[in-house]
Order: C-alpha cells, then sequence, then structure tokens
C-alpha cells in the first residue's frame, strides 16, 4: 500500500523527524507533526488523515490514548501507537480506543512498514463496512415491509422505520429489549399468542392498536452455521383485507346480476324449448277444426289428429319436467332404454320440422343394440337439442343438402349415438366454446341447449364431444352406459 495521508503525534522530535523519512521511503505523505494531544486532536480533523502514528506519551494536558479516543470518535482516523511503554494498565487503556496497531520503541522500519500497511488495510475494510453498513440501512429504512433484527438471545438490535410505526416503539426504546416485549402478536381467530412468527397474524402495538399481518422469521448463520441472532419482516395486510372486502362486494353485485341475467336467459330458452310442441298443437288443432267442418268429417283422420296433439302436449310437458330437474339438480331416473327405440321417436317428433325446412333424415342404427341405463326423458331431450341445433346448422345451406345422420354404434360398455348435419360447421373459435352455459354461435341463441346436454349425458356417467363431419358440417357424439 502507497500514497496514504499520515499524521505523527510524537512529543520526540527526533523521533518525529526520523519517523517522517521512514514514511516518505515508504511512499506515505506526512501531512503533519505536532508533540500535543489537543494539537494532533485539532490537526486529524482539519486534515482528515489517513492514519494516525500516536505517542503515548505527548504534550499538554491530553495524553496519546486520550487523543487517540476523541479523534476516533470525531474523525473515525485509525489509530497506530507508538511507545516505549508496554504496561498492563496502558495497554488496557490503549485497547479501549481501538487501535489499528501497536509498536514497542526502538523498532526496525521494516516493522514500521507491516504495522503501517496492516493498519491501513484495516482501515480500507472498516471502511467498506461501514458503506455497506450504511447502504443496507438506507434500504432497509425505504423498503415498504417492517424489519426487526435481534441477536442470538432475541433481544432487538435493529428496527426499521416501518418497524417502528406497526409496533408503536421507536427504534431508541427499542434496542436492547426483548423481541416478544415490542413484537406482541396473536392469532386471527383464537387471539391465543402465537407459537412461532409466521404467516398471518394480529399485531398489537404499544398503545393497544391491531394490525393483521403476514410475518416470517428467520434465523442469521455466522460463518461456523451458528444461529446468531434473526431478522423478523411483516408486512401490513390492512390494505390487502380492504381490497379483498371490496372484490368479494363487487363479485357478489355481479353473482346477483348474473343471477337475474340468468333467470331471464333461462325463462326464454324454457319457453324455445316448448315452443316448438305447442306450434305443432296449435297447427293440428287448427286442422282437426277444418276437417270436422267438411259436411262429411272424416273421423278416421281426426283421430290422427288428436293422437298428434297429446303427443305434442305430452313432448312439452317432458321438456319442463327435464327442464326443472335440472335446476333442482335432481339425479335422473335410470331405467333400462332401448336407444334405437329412442333415436326414432325423437324423429318422429321432428318429423314436421324437417318438412318445413327441407331437411332429410338418414338412420343407421344397428340391431341388437344392447338396452343403455338411463333416463328416457333426458335422452329425449338430449337428441332432441342435437337435432335442432342440425336443423339450425343447415338453414342457411342454400343449393347443398340438408341432410341429418343419425347412427347408433357400440363402444366400450356401452352405446354411442353420433348425430351429423351437412351445416356450416363450427367456428375454431367457438369450438373449444360451444358446451359453456349461454355462449351461443346463433345470433338470437341463448347458449343453454348443449349446456344442457352435456350436463345430463354427465349425469348419465357419459360423455359428449363433437368433430368436424365430412364433407360439410359437424358431428355430435354422446356415449351412454351398457345396461347392467
Amino acid at each position: 500500500m502507497s500514497g496514504h495521508r499520515i499524521l505523527i503525534a510524537e512529543d520526540d522530535r527526533v523521533v518525529a523527524r526520523h519517523l517522517e523519512q521512514q514514511l516518505i521511503r515508504m511512499g506515505h505523505a506526512v501531512v503533519g507533526k505536532t508533540a500535543s494531544g489537543e494539537e494532533a486532536c485539532s490537526l486529524a480533523v482539519r486534515l482528515q488523515p489517513d492514519l494516525v502514528l500516536m505517542d503515548i506519551r505527548l504534550e499538554g494536558t491530553l495524553d496519546g490514548i486520550d487523543a487517540a479516543e476523541r479523534i476516533r470518535g470525531s474523525a473515525g482516523t485509525a489509530i497506530v501507537f507508538l511507545t516505549a511503554y508496554a504496561d498492563d494498565e496502558t495497554l488496557r487503556r490503549a485497547r479501549l480506543t481501538e487501535p489499528f496497531g501497536y509498536l514497542l520503541k526502538p523498532f526496525e522500519e521494516s516493522q514500521l512498514r507491516s504495522v503501517v500497511e496492516m493498519a491501513l488495510y484495516k482501515q480500507a475494510s472498516e471502511r467498506r463496512l461501514r458503506e455497506s453498513e450504511r447502504r443496507f440501512a438506507a434500504t432497509l429504512a425505504s423498503i415498504g415491509d417492517a424489519v426487526i433484527a435481534t441477536n442470538e438471545q432475541r433481544a432487538i438490535t435493529y428496527l426499521n422505520p416501518v418497524a417502528e410505526r406497526l409496533t408503536g416503539c421507536p427504534a431508541a426504546q427499542a434496542i436492547g429489549r426483548p423481541l416478544l416485549e415490542v413484537f406482541v402478536a396473536v392469532n386471527e381467530d383464537s387471539r391465543q399468542p402465537v407459537d412461532a412468527i409466521a404467516g398471518n397474524m394480529i399485531l398489537i402495538n404499544l398503545q393497544g392498536g391491531e394490525t393483521p399481518i403476514d410475518a416470517s422469521d428467520s434465523p442469521i448463520i455466522d460463518d461456523g452455521s451458528t444461529t446468531c441472532g434473526a431478522v423478523i419482516v411483516f408486512r401490513d395486510l390492512t390494505r390487502d383485507r380492504e381490497a379483498d372486502k371490496a372484490l368479494r362486494l363487487a363479485q357478489k353485485e355481479l353473482e346477483r346480476g348474473a343471477q337475474a341475467t340468468a333467470m331471464g336467459e333461462l325463462a326464454a330458452s324454457i319457453a324455445h324449448e316448448i315452443n316448438q310442441p305447442l306450434a305443432a298443437i296449435a297447427a293440428s288443432a287448427s286442422a282437426g277444426l277444418n276437417w270436422l267442418r267438411r259436411p262429411a268429417p272424416d273421423l278416421r283422420e281426426t283421430q290422427q289428429v288428436l293422437e298428434q296433439v297429446r303427443n305434442d302436449a305430452t313432448r312439452a310437458a317432458n321438456v319442463i319436467r327435464s327442464l326443472q330437474a335440472l335446476a333442482r339438480k335432481s339425479r335422473p331416473e335410470f331405467s333400462s332404454v332401448d336407444i334405437n327405440a329412442v333415436v326414432l321417436e325423437v324423429a318422429a317428433l321432428t318429423r314436421a320440422d324437417m318438412r318445413r325446412q327441407s331437411v332429410r333424415m338418414a338412420t343407421a342404427l344397428e340391431a341388437g343394440r344392447p338396452l343403455v341405463l338411463g333416463d328416457r326423458v333426458q335422452i329425449q331431450q338430449v337428441l332432441l337439442n342435437l337435432f335442432t341445433n342440425a336443423f339450425d346448422a343447415m338453414a342457411a345451406n342454400g343449393s347443398r343438402p340438408r341432410l341429418l345422420t343419425v347412427s347408433t354404434s357400440s363402444a366400450e360398455g356401452g352405446v354411442r349415438v353420433h348425430v351429423a348435419d351437412t351445416g356450416h360447421g363450427l367456428a375454431e373459435a367457438d369450438r373449444e366454446r360451444v358446451f359453456e352455459p349461454f355462449f351461443s354461435s346463433k345470433p338470437h341463441g341463448m347458449g343453454l341447449g348443449l349446456a344442457i346436454c352435456r350436463s345430463i349425458v354427465e349425469a348419465h356417467s357419459g360423455r359428449l364431444w363433437h368433430s368436424p363431419h365430412q364433407p360439410a358440417g359437424t358431428e355430435f357424439v354422446f356415449e351412454l352406459r351398457e345396461a347392467g
């Protein structure tokens, strides 16, 4: 180390001159010399040297030890004692000033060089440590979390301003006190003192105020893997709790609005589901009345019309009963069901719609299919929804044929029902959402039909999915368990 500024406090002028020459040869600069303890203190403050070589015996009322103590307190400068005195009392007093070296007279230049270089090295290390501590203290003072540090006896050694505010205890009063005298926390629910500083709890400050906090307690481990203290970090949760409360209130308002909307849409969906059988009843009744008004009424045709009226009325009643069961989340009424027969029943119910919309149906129902376990009315509801969606999908076909293909096939432990149309198909963005409640790709759709279908099928321990149909359209497939 070289080029440092050194102050000499030595009452022997010859020794002082000799020291100056030695230091210059080492490459250092001697910024001042004095034989007085008082002047050494003054020069140290004014000149700010890197090192003071201090003789213990000096002129004036202050000896070297007293002067060194003042210099360390005011300027923080490193001190190296140069003295011929090495009695126990002198060494004890000298140690209290925390010197950076101690050199007994007479000494060789090599000894002086070693002591000076070690002192300067320690001074630089101490300066870096102080700078690091200042940066650390500034960082802890500026962060939003509260921080308390303790020693190995759990006595407080540091509080940052946030910790002072939350505990209600100024740092000057907290330093040295047991942690649990300042950090008083209880369990949120039981109001009992906490066993460990971890997680959510209530902090009670010294004035009795309460703050919800989230806290952690981390040990400080020294180089020997021994716990030498701890750092407690805690965060005020008051704003988080207020934000959670506001969010819950907003969610409740949103749920109330959604419920009102859902009720309206459900009512519209029910009206949509029963509109077709009611329209069929009205048309059949009108036809029957016309036949009865003839001069020679055809009673056979009238009987057929009345049977159609009865069937459509039963169909409407069954739709309402099925939707009511879904609203109550009641379990399906399981029985053994001939799935092929159910397909044909629903095909008959929708025959008028197919004629009106110029839809042709093709069926491929495998003979000998096993019976499935299910609720006959709810399975009819699934097929009716899938048929109606297929009709709507093919409404804009133009010159392309409108063909509804319905088939049944074997599945492991059950039966699959396939319903395919030749419509426009599903847009890629809609494929993952078609089963979501209230999502519809139709301009005026309610978005409940496929959601209800999936709920029914899943209540039957089955599954419902879709895939593109070639050359055009969409195929929906649902799978039901075989009746045991």
